[in-house]
């Protein structure tokens, strides 16, 4: 069974940092290219950051691009998004994903697993 558990989240003060963690397990993770994406109340989720398997293609949406960063440990099985400059409009529930794919995965459907997601609250 395969699991990706989210931890990390909480409530921060706007141009406060945060590093969230998604720990997987059940699947060969060192194959899978990983991915975070958010939801905001009454928003779409949105792509947030994609790392392919081997950590070489790294990509960020614009409106996160230069604030955060996203990583991973193999040997943890783990996939983290460092983020900094936190907004209030970066509040929302974070998701972290995994797709077996050596492409660019930037849409909801090109991913096969799904964490629970972390509640990231910026106060104003």
């Amino acid at each position: 069974q395969v699991q990706l558990v989210e931890s990390g989240g909480g409530l921060v003060q706007a141009g406060g940092s945060l590093r969230l963690s998604c720990a997987a397990s059940g699947l060969t993770f060192s194959r899978y290219a990983v991915g975070w994406f958010r939801q905001a109340p009454g928003k779409e989720r949105e792509f947030v950051s994609f790392m392919s398997s081997t950590g070489r293609t790294i990509y960020y949406t614009d409106s996160l691009k230069g604030r955060c960063t996203i990583s991973r440990d193999n040997a943890k099985n783990t996939v983290y998004l460092q983020m900094n400059s936190l907004k209030f409009e970066d509040t929302a529930v974070y998701y972290c994903a995994a797709a077996n794919t050596v492409r660019l995965a930037v849409r909801s459907g090109d991913y096969e697993y799904w964490g629970q997601g972390t509640q990231v609250t910026v106060s104003s």
